[in-house]
């Protein structure tokens, strides 16, 4: 009978290690390469894409958009405008967070006012700081009250995630970042510091659920090493690959590449507050001396396309005729020769892993051949994140982003760069505050459309930053994996699923 026993467990051990029986448990499995471990997993804490993409799983939001763009029910099932400055929402009564408590509105308002608490210091305040109260107004009922008309408040709702009162309460912000409990398709099951996240299926969740019974986000820095698992077998997803890996991905056997157009914008940040970059000839310099083109063309094979304002044609707010100042490298070297020693000061070009270092150094080529003293400072991001929304005097004096606000809205972007009281903004302009505020403070869409003109215009001239282009968004994916990217770079995993 032992004789028995033993050869029949080793028969199963030999059947768990053929190729057949990995491909059954691997279908039980989705493995997610990312850039960075995430800086965290507090929603309501950082906002940066290797913390979205695996936190969005954990949580609901009060709203989401659907596949197609549009905003669509979550945790609120309906809404209704009450007047210019407050809308009521009507909360999902079958909704339970993590731990088997329900999900109730006063959740809800604690979410909100936990996210404005200027004490709190959510990255996100600016694209939530005019809502000025929440309050619970019936059964199932949450009213929010805005300073003003507040036209973006739903597309920015869509990043509002509920997180539970007596849990946040009880364990603290720290421990709650540790292991969060939400309500969403996957919950938090481990994280591995420095190596990867695991969350499990939530198989009590009140949507849609997800394909996969666990699901792994691992850190790998290295793209070329993303795209080496993808095609070991050892990962189903990589994010923010690039064009020249996507080539590689499309005669590989087995994966593919996913390119979505997206309504990020990628652009220089100047740090317009100190010296020398508060020289506006400096800047426009800088601007004038970066071949925009040939980043997007030479660099990126034409994924993508060179905007010359801090939007995309994606966002409400674009403006068609704000063409980007023309690139001229010999009129930006006039320029700086012109400075002396106040353009010979070293300026830091700070970076991390999850951007095309390619552009970063092709930006540094480009402003060295103009005479500017360039060095490129590369950290990871929990760093790259820390110092630009630091103190002002030490943001970063260069450096290279992909903004996206996920609400497709000028307000998501342009307030937090460039309004002088935002923690991310490195410059300060009163006209351009106030444009900014009248952008975000009316119904009126003509109005809207016309402040952000304005704005627009106001961010070129004065170069406030350099915008580079309207960026697509670079998968690669095993060929078993049914996925369609879209234009707000979520990785909704219950929305994804194998092929038979």
């Amino acid at each position: 009978m032992k004789r028995l026993l033993a050869a029949t467990a080793l028969g199963l051990l030999a059947a768990l290690a053929s190729p057949a029986a990995q491909g059954a448990l691997a279908k039980d499995l989705i493995t997610v390469d990312l850039v960075n471990e995430p800086a965290s997993l507090d929603p309501q804490k950082q906002w940066n894409p290797d913390s979205y993409y695996v936190y969005r799983n954990i949580f609901d939001n009060l709203v989401t958009r659907s596949d197609d763009g549009e905003i669509v029910p979550q945790v609120a099932s309906a809404w209704e405008q009450l007047s210019d400055t407050q809308v009521k929402f009507t909360i999902r009564d079958d909704i339970t967070f993590h731990d088997g408590t329900k999900l109730t509105p006063e959740d809800v308002v604690f979410s909100v006012k936990r996210i404005i608490d200027p004490a709190f210091a959510s990255p996100q305040l600016g694209q939530f700081n005019k809502i000025t109260g929440a309050e619970v107004t019936g059964a199932n009922a949450v009213t929010l009250t805005t300073e003003g008309p507040y036209p973006v408040l739903l597309a920015q709702l869509v990043k509002l995630s509920i997180v539970p009162e007596h849990v946040v309460t009880e364990m603290g912000d720290d421990a709650f970042n540790a292991a969060p409990v939400g309500s969403g398709p996957y919950a938090f099951e481990a994280w591995n510091r420095g190596v990867d996240v695991t969350l499990k299926r939530n198989d009590a969740y009140w949507g849609d659920k997800g394909a996969f019974a666990e699901a792994r986000f691992r850190a790998v820095p290295d793209a070329s090493t993303r795209v080496a698992d993808l095609q070991a077998g050892a990962a189903d997803l990589a994010v923010s690959l690039d064009s020249d890996l996507a080539m590689q991905l499309e005669s590989a056997p087995g994966v593919t590449p996913l390119t979505a157009l997206t309504e990020r914008v990628g652009f220089v940040g100047m740090n317009t507050r100190v010296a020398p970059l508060d020289n506006p000839e400096l800047r426009k310099a800088i601007v004038m001396g970066v071949d925009r083109e040939g980043i997007v063309e030479g660099i990126l094979a034409g994924e993508g396309a060179v905007v010359g304002q801090l939007l995309s044609p994606a966002h409400f707010g674009w403006a068609d005729d704000i063409a980007p100042i023309p690139y001229d490298p010999e009129a930006a070297k006039e320029i700086v020769e012109s400075l002396g020693d106040a353009a010979k000061t070293e300026l830091s070009f700070d970076t991390s892993p999850v951007y095309d270092q390619r552009i970063v150094q092709a930006v540094q080529q480009m402003l060295t051949e103009i005479g500017l003293n360039v060095s490129i400072n590369m950290m990871d991001m929990a760093s790259y994140l820390k110092k630009a929304q630091g103190p002002e005097e030490n943001r970063p004096m260069l450096s290279f982003g992909r903004w996206s606000c996920a609400c497709q809205d000028a307000d998501g972007i342009m307030y937090p760069l460039l309004q002088s009281g935002s923690n991310w903004s490195r410059y300060s302009d009163p006209e351009m505050d106030r444009l900014l505020e009248e952008g975000r403070s009316t119904l009126d869409r003509d109005a809207r459309l016309k402040a952000y003109h304005a704005a627009s215009e106001l961010m070129k001239s004065d170069a406030a930053l350099l915008p580079l282009y309207q960026a697509a968004v670079v998968y690669g994916a095993s060929d078993k994996l049914e996925w369609t990217p879209t234009a707000n770079e979520s990785l909704f995993l219950n929305r994804m699923g194998w092929s038979e």
